[in-house]
C-alpha cells in the first residue's frame, strides 16, 4: 500500500503552491477575519480533498489556474461545513485543536462560515466558473439534505440499510465526488465528468462506512471502543445490520441500550460485543470493500500513469487507515 507521502508525490509542487493560493483566496481587510482564518489554514490536516482534486485533474490533462480555483472551492466549502458543524455540535475540539466557536464564540463562527460560502460565490463568478459553482453548490445542497435526513429518522432510530446510504452518500460522499468531479472540469475533461464524479461517491461511501468501524475500536483492536456514535444514539452501518439480521432478545437488548443506556460505559461495551457477534462489523467491513472495489473499477479503463497509481492509493489508505 502507498503511503501519504507516495500518495502525493504526483501532484506534490501543486499542492505546495496551493497552500499559498488558498490562503490568498480567504484573505479580506477586516483584521479578526484574517485572525481566523489564518488560524483554520494553520491547523488544517492532510488536505485530502484538494489531492483528490488535483490527481483527478493530473489523470486527464494539464493541471492548470483553474484547477487551483476548483481546489479551493471545494477547500473553501469543507472548511465552511466543519466550521459550522463545530457550532451545531458545540464541539470544543477539531483535531485536537480548539475549535474556532471555542476560541471566538458561536456568532463568529457562523459568521466566518458564512463568508467562506460567500467567497466560493465570488471565486467562481470573477472567473466565470459557472460549471465549477454548479457542481459546488449540488454539493451543498446534498450535504444539508443528508443532515436534515439523518436528524429526522434519527429521532424515530428507524434507519434502514438503504436510508443509511442515502444519508452517508449526500453527507459525505458528495464532497468527494465533487473534488473528483471538479478535477476533471477544471481540465475540460468533460467525457469523464460522470465517471469521477461517481469514482469520489463510492471513495466517500467507503470513507464513512470506515468511519462506522472505528466506533467499535481501532484495526486490531475491534471490540475496544469509542462509543461514541452509541452514545450520539447514531445508526451507523453494524448497528443497522445487526438489529435487522439478530435473534429478538439480542434486537430488543441493543434497542434498549441504545434508546435508554447510550451514557452507560458498560452497557456500550455489551452493545459492541452484540454487534460483534452477529455480524455487524464483519458485514460493515464487506460493504466497504465493495465500494473501495467499484471506485477502483471505474479507473480501470483511463491510461495508466502515476495519478492513476496514486487515485487507487488513496481509495486503499481510505479503508485501511487506523484514524
Amino acid at each position: 500500500m502507498l503511503t501519504v507521502k507516495e500518495i502525493i508525490a504526483p501532484v506534490q509542487n501543486e499542492m505546495t503552491q496551493f497552500e499559498s493560493h488558498f490562503r490568498e483566496t480567504m484573505r479580506s481587510d477586516v483584521s479578526l477575519l484574517d485572525k481566523v482564518t489564518h488560524y483554520i489554514v494553520k491547523r488544517k490536516g492532510k488536505q485530502m480533498r484538494p489531492m483528490f482534486v488535483f490527481l483527478s485533474a493530473k489523470l486527464l490533462g494539464e493541471i492548470n489556474v483553474t484547477t487551483y480555483d476548483a481546489a479551493s472551492l471545494v477547500e473553501l466549502l469543507h472548511t465552511a461545513t466543519l466550521v459550522h458543524d463545530d457550532v451545531v455540535d458545540d464541539a470544543n475540539e477539531r483535531r485536537g485543536f480548539f475549535s474556532v466557536n471555542a476560541l471566538w464564540k458561536n456568532k463568529i463562527a457562523v459568521l466566518v462560515g458564512d463568508y467562506m460560502l460567500s467567497r466560493i460565490l465570488l471565486l467562481s463568478i470573477e472567473k466565470n466558473n459557472t460549471d465549477l459553482l454548479g457542481v459546488v453548490a449540488r454539493a451543498v445542497r446534498e450535504m444539508s439534505e443528508g443532515e436534515l435526513l439523518q436528524i429526522e429518522k434519527a429521532r424515530k432510530l428507524d434507519i434502514t440499510e438503504e436510508i443509511y446510504f442515502e444519508v452517508i452518500r449526500k453527507k459525505t460522499a458528495s464532497l468527494i465526488s465533487t473534488c473528483c468531479e471538479a478535477g476533471a472540469i477544471s481540465v475540460e475533461a468533460n467525457e469523464h465528468r460522470n465517471r469521477m464524479k461517481e469514482f469520489g461517491e463510492m471513495v466517500g461511501m467507503a470513507f464513512q462506512i470506515k468511519d462506522d468501524i472505528f466506533d467499535y475500536g481501532s484495526p486490531g483492536n475491534i471490540g475496544k471502543p469509542t462509543g461514541i456514535d452509541i452514545r450520539e444514539q447514531k445508526m451507523t452501518l453494524p448497528l443497522i445490520y445487526t438489529l435487522n439480521h439478530s435473534d429478538k432478545a439480542s434486537r430488543a437488548e441493543l434497542m434498549n441500550i441504545i434508546k435508554n443506556k447510550h451514557e452507560d460505559s458498560k452497557q456500550i461495551a455489551r452493545a459492541v460485543e452484540l454487534v460483534i457477534q452477529n455480524g455487524g462489523i464483519d458485514y460493515a467491513f464487506q460493504k466497504m470493500n465493495d465500494f473501495a472495489t467499484k471506485a477502483i473499477d471505474l479507473l480501470e479503463p483511463l491510461r495508466e500513469s502515476q495519478a492513476k497509481k496514486s487515485l487507487i492509493g488513496l481509495v486503499h489508505y481510505t479503508i485501511n487507515r487506523d484514524k
